[in-house]
Order: C-alpha cells, then sequence, then structure tokens
C-alpha cells in the first residue's frame, strides 16, 4: 500500500505543541510523516520546500499559528504569501502544487494532526 512521505515543518508556538501533545497523550499520527520545528511557520524558506520535493518526498505541510494568533505578530502572514509566490514557481516548472499544504493548526487542535491515519 502507498504512503506517502511528507515533510512537515511546524510552528514552534502552535502546531509544533500539537504535535508535542499527540505524542505524550499517546495519540498517534501517521509515521510516515517527518517533522522539522521551525519558530515560526514565517521562517520558511521556499528552498526548504523545494529541497524535499526534489529528493522524493510526496508533500510538504507547513502548519502555522492562526491568523492573528502568531507569537511575532505577522509571521503566518509572511508565511501564506511565501506558499502562494512558491505555489506560482511549482505551477511552472511542472510540479502539482497541491504536494504543499500551508494549515493553521493551533496547539489544541491535535486531532488535525491524525487525520489521514487509518
Amino acid at each position: 500500500m502507498f504512503e506517502p512521505r511528507i515533510i512537515a515543518f511546524l510552528c514552534n508556538w502552535c502546531t509544533y505543541v500539537g504535535a508535542d501533545l499527540a505524542g505524550t497523550s499517546r495519540i498517534q499520527y501517521p509515521p510516515n510523516v517527518r517533522i522539522v520545528r521551525l519558530m515560526c511557520s514565517g521562517a520558511v524558506d521556499p528552498v526548504y520546500v523545494l529541497k524535499p520535493l526534489l529528493d522524493g518526498a510526496d508533500g510538504v505541510l507547513i502548519g502555522g499559528c492562526h491568523p492573528g494568533d502568531c507569537h511575532y505578530q505577522d509571521g503566518n502572514y509572511k508565511a501564506q504569501r511565501r506558499v502562494d509566490t512558491l505555489k506560482e514557481i511549482l505551477k511552472g516548472v511542472g510540479i502539482d502544487e497541491d504536494r504543499v499544504w500551508l494549515r493553521w493548526i493551533a496547539a489544541s487542535e491535535v486531532e488535525i494532526l491524525k487525520r489521514g491515519q487509518k
């Protein structure tokens, strides 16, 4: 059975806390997801997203705080602009833009990380 390889860049203050809570609460999230903790979703450089895709990852998730809740005030808006630009670049070079996801996931929304698991 096909298990996509996903690289997840997660905000330290919201989404990573949710992933950590999932682990300490023994809530399993898919084992094919590799997590990279960042201080803010706004710190995700497009090169960080392109490299795993070119190296064979099936998708990249960028998880950040909900708009208005960013620890760094506007980092998530910066991430949104970067992802929008990156998706245009991906379309231009023939890579499916749907392989990159930007999601706002608060620490309390552990169930979102669990989705996709059978």
